[in-house]
């Protein structure tokens, strides 16, 4: 990574803004899950040992126009304060008066969580005039999340321009390791894609086929890539938009494609659904896929056997419907007892290492689904690029 990180510069008694990503979910006002605070812990201590104060800035939710309370980060606030086993200043928002003088004076090991900066319209349009307002309160930006460094928001790339602006630790984190991916892989390198659609990853196949050994595809994905193939998918979701682009995909990378064998497949979309296994071939009228087989899982062990380099983003089923979850599950067991180095490229695939019960187990978990699959993609993330060069 050639970004200058929070340890090549001088902390010591200065108001620092970190833009973290405390986009946590929530129910009756209270953080139900913390994983995105907790992972923020090691740039905040990092700079409150090293005499800086900290204004913490987020967003949350997608609030319509202005102000609301149910979108408040105080709960946030109030997790990070027993974390830190310090207090946290609120403030009544991340701009304006109010903000400005409760910044002035915040001393060296003080923190204070600004409000949600999508409350201002301009935050999602990038206004200069915002983010010159956001500099003002501080002497140094610190980016640490990486799960909005793809958009090009007031606070995650345009107040970049105003502050000398640098990588937090998760940031740094997140680059190196989908880095390798994308830069100069370890081989072999096996890919994994899942999820629902090819044409939210056409982009991604390709530029991952450029790079790795082995492209498996799941999920719903594959449905249409095995529809291109002449086989009848049945009532299976298929993009029929995207076939042809599938063909061409097959006929360019051939044999370097990896598709399911056979399939678990139900009779409707329901987790109390009626349930077989079938080769892909053999899919009744009125089946659909919902998720792979056992010959797919011995197939996956094979092709990721002596694996250097595993990325995956995507389940290779809906695994949120324990009947539809084995195959997905088996994928994270095979990979949490590989010797590679595995890079899980945040979204739907963190939740299914988690709930496999393997996530510890695995390299890297990317914090960020968007960000990591346009990271994957080739695309320079504007939240990173806005960073000061080494």
């Amino acid at each position: 990574m050639n970004k200058k990180t929070v340890k090549d510069i001088d902390l010591q008694g200065k108001r620092v803004f970190m833009r973290v990503d405390f986009n946590v979910p929530m129910a009756d006002g209270k953080v139900t899950d913390d994983k995105r605070i907790r992972a923020a812990l090691p740039t905040i201590q990092y700079c409150l040992d090293h005499g800086a104060a900290l204004l913490l800035a987020s967003h949350l939710g997608r609030p319509k126009g202005g102000a609301d309370s149910q979108f408040s980060l105080r709960p946030a606030s109030e997790v990070l304060s027993a974390l830190i086993n310090r207090p946290v200043v609120m403030a009544p928002d991340c701009v304006g008066a109010e903000t400005e003088a409760l910044a002035k004076n915040l001393k060296p090991g003080d923190v204070m969580m600004l409000e949600n900066t999508r409350f201002h319209a301009g935050e999602e349009q990038n206004d200069p005039e915002l983010a010159k307002q956001m500099a003002a309160l501080a002497d140094v930006y610190v980016n640490d999340a990486f799960g909005s460094a793809h958009r090009a928001h007031a606070s995650t790339e345009g107040i970049a321009h105003f502050l000398p602006a640098v990588s937090g630790f998760l940031m740094e984190q997140e680059l190196e390791y989908l880095g390798r991916a994308v830069a100069n892989p370890e081989h072999p390198y096996i890919a994994i894609l899942g999820g629902a659609k090819i044409s939210d990853k056409i982009l991604v196949v390709e530029t991952l086929a450029a790079k790795c050994d082995k492209l498996i595809i799941g999920g719903g994905m594959a449905n249409t890539f095995l529809a291109a193939q002449g086989l009848n998918m049945q009532d299976s979701l298929v993009e029929a938009q995207s076939i042809e682009t599938a063909k061409t995909l097959l006929a360019k990378l051939g044999d370097k494609l990896v598709l399911p064998l056979d399939a678990i497949i139900a009779d409707q979309f329901d987790a109390q659904a009626n349930v077989q296994t079938v080769d892909v071939d053999q899919i009744p009228a009125g089946w659909r896929m919902l998720d792979v087989g056992p010959k797919t899982v011995a197939l996956y062990q094979t092709v990721l056997s002596g694996a250097k380099l595993v990325v995956w983003n995507g389940p290779v089923g809906v695994f949120e419907m324990p009947k539809f979850a084995e195959g997905t599950f088996a994928l994270a067991r095979i990979l949490a007892e590989s010797d590679a180095v595995t890079v899980i490229g945040g979204g739907d695939s963190a939740s299914a290492v988690k709930k496999a019960g393997v996530a510890s187990k695995m390299t890297h978990v990317s914090t960020g689904g968007g960000a990591s699959l346009e990271f994957l993609e080739g695309k320079e993330l504007p939240g990173v690029a806005a960073l000061n060069d080494k």
